[in-house]
């Protein structure tokens, strides 16, 4: 027995020398307490004498045998491995006892002997140890989850067995009514205890575009970027914020969530952009983990093809941003610095910063632990409904359910025999459409993050089977999570207690996401849907911002006839920009902009806190006014006429992030008013700008 160690499992011992030197596998019936406890002995004293010899450290096994046969025959991680298991870490070999205890040997099935291939086998093994460091659970509980998905999947159970279906309870706002200024009020109160969740993990090649989603200009007139427009939003409201707290030194935190595809280029965007104006402390960027593919109904782990040292990985969805705010310690951190809001919004929808101030104003009002931002839903549309699920055992859910679930989960409901129709008094569904923006309590929140779950979210999985039989897919498939399902986490942890809702606002205000190329764009526009291209979502922050302004500030905004680009129409002019760092409230719009007219071929670009006022503005052409830190402007009966800018199709040299617009921007004649030194300037109504005396403040 010297230099040997003995495990005992499945009736059998399994007998392995320390030394590397010799392996034999015995079989022996189980015998009694006294002979184990003999053998025991001898056991511990061949490995001490073992360690002791090669001046080494005794090994401990985790885990010698794998695996019985059907004849009963037992098998050492010695013999699954090839001999190769001294290549390993101890916790290296329990990670892979414990696969091969879950049918994953084809993983390490007919490995070379060692001295060949050596540091891809332990690659791989490093590969596996990551994944099972990253999963909470590990990766045994990562299959075995994926193998009840699977078999749930490939009988083809009903994921709403027992529920029924009724239209939710939320808020319906109209921009610029008595209602959406009051919730606005509420909110702005409370934006100096909120903090922004940016999910940024996606590139930009559903689009046509090669770099990150957030690095792609938002609008032709001021060239952003995403990220930098964002930014621009978060410093505006921080500003407000400081003012009406006299907290000089208050940072609204910033979390960018990004993936192992736009990590680095995120970062360095960051970099070299000087965070955009934020301040480095208050930026923290986290990246998704990837999960395993799954080749079958099994759960086997899948390698990459041609590569047998290395697995094949998948996305697990934005449902991650809630485990990696729990693994950070963000969510944690919030909470004990006072914050009490988290707003979860998606990296390609420009008008999204209309959205967050009077939703907050709901959650406060209505005391939510999670709000929903929904649109205006036409019955059938393809778009994913917040439905309110109440189960035979009493629990009840206020949850997103994709389209095509929905309507057959109403007709099998009594009362919704005819499905998913539209409310004749205003032709749009019951239940709203939920475009993915989410706003968080942030006590609740971090107490059922920090729970058993530690953030993970339910799971699902997507198989596309080759056939019938349902237990062989045509790609490898993988568990995914979705950030909107979070509300069956804080179901599971407070019951009913959870309040869940959804705050409706207009689509024109706020939905307009650039996710499509132009050709995918052009087909969607020909079926009557919105084309979700870079340029359809340009033209609609264009139409949002003139609409504003005639909406609550008395404008006479002509508009101009649509244009085809790229085969599809958008309705570019007049093109309108007023940052997000100009007014970040209607109330705010409304003071600081009154009456005056733009003509159909005009472009208006208005920049900066400090622009307090335009009054009766004429114009027709291009116009610029921006106002730096510290500086005070005010313009009265202003009128500009110039040859302006117009919109042209794009050239086939053009830039990347011009073609996939299918147009181009021609820069004529421009008015700029620009005041970059502090204090209180005026501009007369010739355009003269001139700095106010003492005697004028």
């Amino acid at each position: 027995l010297l230099g040997a160690s003995c495990v005992e499992a499945s009736g059998c011992f399994a007998w392995r020398s320390i030394a590397g030197l010799s392996m034999s596998t015995v079989r022996m019936p189980r015998s009694s307490a006294f002979v184990q406890t003999l053998l025991l002995v001898f056991s511990v004293a061949a490995t001490a004498f073992s360690g002791w010899a090669m001046n080494s450290r005794p090994r401990l096994v985790d885990a010698a045998v794998s695996a019985t046969s059907s004849a009963g025959e037992c098998t050492t991680l010695e013999v699954a491995l090839g001999g190769n298991a001294d290549l390993l870490t101890d916790k290296q070999q329990g990670l892979v006892a414990s696969l091969l205890q879950l049918k994953q040997d084809h993983l390490f099935t007919d490995w070379p002997k060692k001295g060949t291939d050596d540091e891809n086998k332990v690659s791989l093994v490093e590969q596996l140890e990551a994944l099972d460091a990253s999963y909470p659970g590990g990766l045994g509980a990562y299959i075995t989850k994926a193998r009840d998905l699977l078999a749930s999947a490939g009988a083809g159970d009903n994921p709403f067995e027992g529920y029924t279906p009724s239209v939710p309870s939320g808020e319906d706002l109209v921009f610029g009514d008595d209602e959406y200024v009051s919730m606005e009020k509420m909110g702005i109160e409370a934006a100096a205890r909120s903090a922004f969740v940016l999910v940024a993990g996606g590139l930009g090649e559903r689009l046509g575009y090669s770099g990150i989603k957030v690095a792609l200009p938002v609008d032709l007139l001021t060239e952003k970027r995403f990220l930098h427009m964002y930014a621009d939003w978060i410093l505006g409201l921080q500003s407000r914020c400081r003012k009406a707290t006299g907290k000089t030194s208050l940072e609204l935190p910033l979390v960018i969530m990004t993936s192992g595809d736009t990590d680095a280029p995120t970062r360095a965007l960051l970099e070299a952009e000087d965070y955009f104006g934020l301040s480095p402390s208050q930026v923290h960027v986290v990246m998704q983990d990837k999960v395993p593919a799954l080749s079958d109904a099994s759960a086997q782990l899948t390698v990459k093809k041609g590569d047998r040292w290395s697995l094949e990985t998948k996305p697990h969805g934005h449902g991650d941003v809630h485990h990696l705010l729990f693994r950070s310690g963000l969510a944690t951190e919030w909470k004990v610095n006072g914050v009490e809001w988290a707003f979860f919004f998606q990296d390609t929808n420009p008008l999204v910063t209309h959205a967050l101030v009077p939703m907050l104003g709901v959650s406060v009002d209505r005391r939510y632990d999670m709000n929903s931002l929904c649109v205006p839903r036409k019955a059938g549309e393809a778009a994913g409904a917040i439905t309110r699920l109440e189960h035979l055992d009493g629990h009840s859910l206020t949850i997103n359910v994709e389209y095509n679930q929905l309507d057959p989960l109403l007709r099998a409901t009594p009362g919704y025999e005819n499905g998913d129709v539209n409310d004749p008094e205003t032709d749009f569904s019951p239940f709203p459409g939920n475009v993915n923006n989410l706003l968080v309590y942030v006590p609740t929140y971090e107490r059922v993050v920090s729970g058993p779950d530690q953030g993970v979210v339910e799971e699902f999985v997507n198989p596309k089977y080759k056939d019938d039989t349902r237990t062989t897919f045509k790609k490898p498939t993988r568990l995914e999570c979705m950030m909107q399902d979070l509300p069956k986490l804080l179901a599971k942890e407070l019951g009913n207690a959870a309040n869940v809702g959804f705050t409706t606002m207009e689509r024109w205000l706020t939905f307009s996401p650039a996710k499509n190329d132009p050709e995918s764009g052009a087909a969607s526009s020909k079926k009557g849907s919105p084309p979700g291209t870079p340029g359809s979502a340009e033209a609609d922050v264009y139409r949002a911002h003139a609409k504003t302004l005639t909406e609550v500030c008395g404008v006479a905004v002509e508009a101009a006839e649509p244009q085809t680009f790229a085969g599809t129409p958008v309705a570019l002019m007049p093109a309108v920009v007023l940052g997000p760092d100009f007014a970040v409230t209607s109330s705010e719009l409304r003071r600081k902009i009154r009456g005056g007219r733009i003509s159909p071929r005009s472009t208006l670009v208005v920049e900066g806190e400090g622009v307090e006022l335009i009054e009766d503005l004429d114009l027709d052409g291009a116009l610029i006014i921006r106002a730096g830190p510290g500086a005070s402007v005010r313009v009265t009966g202003l009128k500009v006429q110039n040859k302006g800018w117009k919109f042209v199709e794009a050239s086939e040299d053009a830039p990347e992030e011009i073609r996939i617009r299918g147009f181009q921007l021609e820069k004529h004649e421009t008015k700029v008013i620009e005041v970059t030194d502090p204090g209180r300037w005026e501009v007369s109504p010739d355009g003269e700008l001139k700095r106010l005396g003492d005697e004028e403040r």
